[in-house]
């Protein structure tokens, strides 16, 4: 009788005991996001366009209009499909352009977490996993991490805001409001 177990160290990859081991499909999995470009100077507008056309392969003019909450600043917003990892594509190439102040999204989908990353010149990059319903995701080994770290009520507290990104939500605040009811371009990935 032949023994059809393999060796321990053989073609098996190591896993953490316990979690799911969750396996990519070689097809690219389609989803679908949001970029709010919330402030933007008018002459970096059409660098801004190029950027968003340079990940989705595909020619992008938004309907820019009138920032109130930053006089002289344009926004606008526009919800994409693409590939999974689009979203971090996106806001890798925003990012170039230090002055703008931008959040894109990215729907979870089949074997994916959805993500926000939000950029707010002089703070930096945000990036989150967020759920279904667009809540933060908060992981359980960063839930370890806040246990062990946090000396005090307000270290935890502290700790809590950031895993939340607090700051970067009461910065781009005022810009999300000043932005309801704008009209929103639809873009498709190209490929």
């Amino acid at each position: 009788m032949q023994n059809d177990r393999r060796d321990a160290g053989s073609d098996r990859r190591a896993r953490p005991l316990g979690k799911a081991h969750l396996v990519r499909p070689e097809v690219p999995v389609p989803t679908r996001g949001v970029v709010y470009v919330h402030s933007c100077p008018p002459a970096v507008v059409p660098h801004a366009e190029w950027a968003i056309s340079g990940v989705l392969g595909a020619r992008v003019t938004l309907t820019w209009t009138a920032q109130p909450a930053a006089p002289g600043q344009l926004r606008a917003e526009c919800v994409w499909t693409g590939k999974a990892g689009t979203a971090s594509k996106i806001a890798a190439a925003l990012r170039s352009w230090s002055m703008l102040r931008f959040e894109v999204t990215e729907d979870p989908s089949d074997g994916y977490d959805g993500e926000r990353i939000s950029y707010v010149p002089g703070r930096g990059v945000y990036r989150t996993s967020t759920g279904a319903n667009g809540d933060v995701v908060v992981g359980e080994e960063q839930l370890r991490a806040l246990v062990a770290t946090s000396r005090s009520a307000e270290d935890y507290a502290h700790t809590i805001d950031n895993l939340l990104g607090a700051a970067w939500d009461a910065e781009l605040e005022p810009y999300r409001h000043a932005g309801d009811g704008a009209p929103v371009t639809w873009l498709h990935q190209v490929g």
